[in-house]
């Protein structure tokens, strides 16, 4: 009997034509915004220069979370190259160095509180919240079963956010 689990996690995968995820079991379509993919982009232009020099990959490939009706598409996430260019599937959480999602209006609540939660379950060591609604940034940090431990913010945008090594950036949020 096939395991409902990695079934739907399959079909997800195989839509054609469609960005998706599963949130607490829910398929839900990926549409990103101009105003959304803006702030995406600001972060990586401010990021790159020391991504490379750490030997990171930027973008939005999957994120399992096995074990829960869980299948995130981060709208950025960073990881070191050998596992962005060795990987055919998704990655897990906990191999990512930096999560990034950007609230919209109809996904706010989601990123807030839910991917939050689990991001920091599945070990994501920092989950930045770019918080459109709020006009705020906040940094998440040192991950546990129970949430993360360590919340830095919310900044109101224009108030730079301290990314910790192996960053040690202090990117610009102004135009977010």
């Amino acid at each position: 009997m096939p395991n409902p689990e990695q079934a739907l996690k399959y079909a997800i995968q195989h839509i054609a034509g469609e960005r998706v995820e599963i949130i607490e079991g829910v398929i839900t379509p990926v549409s990103p915004s101009w105003e959304r993919e803006t702030a995406i982009d600001l972060i990586r232009l401010q990021i790159g220069p020391r991504q490379r020099e750490l030997g990171l990959r930027a973008g939005s490939g999957n994120l399992d979370l096995p074990g829960t009706e869980n299948y995130f598409s981060p709208d950025l996430a960073l990881v070191p190259v050998e596992l962005a260019t060795n990987n055919p599937g998704a990655l897990l959480p906990d191999q990512t160095v930096l999560v990034v999602e950007v609230t919209s209006p109809s996904d706010g609540d989601t990123d807030r509180t839910v991917k939050r939660r689990r991001y920091a379950q599945f070990g994501a060591p920092l989950y930045l919240l770019v918080d459109r609604q709020e006009r705020a940034c906040t940094l998440f940090s040192q991950p546990g079963s129970l949430g993360y431990t360590r919340v830095e913010g919310p900044h109101p945008f224009g108030v730079p956010v301290r990314l910790p090594e192996p960053f040690g950036l202090e990117p610009d949020t102004a135009e977010f």
